[in-house]
């Protein structure tokens, strides 16, 4: 007969171990002997060793009973189900893998590749990195909301800095960031804009609807709480019949 620590040294488990198994019920606990020790003998060490061999291929000890007692053909179709589980899992740590090493990269974790295609073209216009943060969060928040529209948004976008009021426009709000409400240049980027706008109403490209009015409404909050420059760009805008940022509409002039 053979103690706890034989059997546990057997199946190369530790006596804690037997004793969880014990617990659980999937070793059965032995009677005690006179001497007030339990005594073990082959069958409770093969037993321990099928529950360790299948513990340690993955199978969760809520299975390990059941395929302990099943029958072969039972065995094997609980095993190709596991297996199938244990695939899928492969295939989801593979993703993080992947998710964690493009950390290193910052943006990348979030975005799809066209939006950082698009933030990399902002910086070529020599934009500071101040204001691409700004572009990177609105998008990343933009990707999440509406993950199926990001790519045909941002092509439109790609098409609009190929007009140079597109690119005077960035440029101008790249260095309105750091201006006050009060600053004579906020007019330029007003008028500016409004002459893009114009151009996209009349060539039937302005309105984005795949963003609900809910989500607008945070993402203009955000342009007004990004800079002081913010809210008095909309209110210019709102004056000339134009209401927005995000989604800029027209409206009739105050």
């Amino acid at each position: 007969m053979l103690t706890i620590g034989q059997v546990a040294s057997y199946a190369g488990v530790t006596v804690r171990t037997v004793r969880h198994y014990h617990q659980i019920g999937l070793l059965p606990e032995p009677e005690r002997d006179r001497s007030g020790y339990r005594s073990y003998d082959v069958a409770a060490v093969v037993r321990l060793i099928r529950i360790r061999t299948l513990a340690d291929a993955g199978v969760p000890l809520a299975r390990v009973q059941q395929l302990l007692d099943a029958a072969p053909e039972e065995f094997a179709d609980a095993v190709e189900e596991i297996d199938q589980g244990l695939r899928a899992e492969m295939r989801r740590l593979r993703e993080n893998r992947r998710r964690i090493a493009r950390l290193a990269a910052g943006e990348s974790l979030a975005l799809p590749q066209s939006v950082l295609d698009y933030l990399r073209r902002l910086r070529g216009l020599g934009l500071d990195e101040q204001y691409i943060e700004l572009e990177r969060d609105a998008w990343i928040m933009v990707a999440a909301r509406a993950p199926d529209q990001i790519d045909a948004v941002i092509a439109m976008k790609q098409r609009e800095l190929d007009d140079p009021d597109t690119v005077k426009l960035y440029l101008l709000i790249n260095e309105g960031v750091h201006w006050s409400a009060d600053d004579p240049r906020i007019v330029e980027i007003v008028d500016v804009l409004e002459r893009v706008v114009r151009r996209a109403v009349d060539a039937g490209e302005q309105g984005d609807e795949a963003l609900d009015q809910s989500f607008v409404d945070l993402m203009d909050r955000t342009v007004v709480e990004s800079s002081p420059a913010g809210a008095r760009v909309m209110a210019l805008l709102e004056e000339r019949g134009w209401k927005g940022w995000t989604r800029i509409e027209q409206v009739p002039p105050r």
